[in-house]
């Protein structure tokens, strides 16, 4: 447990870097021969970036829980802990850039893992005028010498977007951050397959190759993923670790478009 105390603000780190990676832009140019367009990579890995900063106070709390403490609360946030998990309440606050967060989720603990292990149930909980339902459920691992901490995330939410559209997100995500020297050498990683429901399009996702970047970065760097949207697959590859805001989309003709990620 005195690792998982360690890791906690390096934790944050990452999610502070998966979000600018996850960032796409909204003017650059569109070709209505491209499927695979800047709005469909975005909503590809909306989740993640919507959930980012609660991602990181739950580990928190869930800290917290092994004190001898039945309760802790700061401005942003407040919890109320039993012996099989928590209640967390957001305060209408901020985390890592995002609009302000409000509702009560439930945190369960996993009493049959070895591990960090715990489930937080979203029943109408806000992010700004985002709407968010379903669950969301966690394994924390650190290697023996601390070098590095992964996490591995389960999704099934369906959110409800400021416009009433719904996103709904099925699957499994791992993140590393894999410490070095100094920043410019720590370096977080993407993996995992998950489904994504937006507009009457289904997105397929298989990352093949870990999405990496440099914590210092603010672009996913390398590493690559098949979509599949509507039945058509596509590669997406993000580069040979160069820090630049460019993904190249390969379709099965063998055409090859680049999408301009967040200046």
């Amino acid at each position: 447990m005195e690792i998982v105390r360690n890791t906690l603000k390096k934790m944050s780190l990452l999610a502070s870097a998966l979000i600018l990676a996850y960032s796409c832009s909204d003017d650059a140019e569109t070709d209505d021969n491209i499927v695979l367009s800047q709005a469909d990579l975005k909503t590809i890995l909306e989740i993640d970036d919507i959930t980012g900063g609660i991602d990181v106070a739950l580990f928190e709390l869930y800290n917290n829980g092994s004190s001898t403490a039945k309760t802790l609360s700061n401005e942003c946030y407040s919890a109320q802990y039993s012996d099989t998990g928590y209640i967390a309440t957001f305060n209408n606050c901020v985390l890592n850039g995002t609009e302000n967060i409000n509702g009560v989720l439930t945190v369960t603990y996993n009493m049959n893992s070895e591990q960090t292990s715990f489930s937080a149930s979203y029943e109408d909980f806000y992010v700004g005028d985002i709407k968010i339902n379903g669950t969301r459920s966690y394994v924390l691992n650190t290697n023996t010498d601390a070098s590095s901490v992964s996490f591995e995330v389960t999704s099934d939410l369906s959110v409800e977007m400021a416009d009433g559209s719904i996103i709904s997100d099925e699957g499994n995500r791992s993140f590393t951050l894999t410490f070095g020297d100094s920043a410019e050498s720590t370096t977080y990683s993407i993996a995992g397959t998950w489904t994504v429901v937006y507009e009457g399009n289904t997105y397929n996702v298989t990352v093949n190759s870990p999405l990496t970047s440099s914590v210092t970065c603010g672009y996913i760097a390398d590493g690559d993923m098949t979509v599949s949207k509507n039945g058509l697959t596509v590669n997406v590859d993000f580069g040979d670790s160069t820090c630049d805001n460019v993904a190249t989309v390969t379709y099965p003709n063998g055409i090859e478009e680049e999408i301009t990620l967040k200046d």
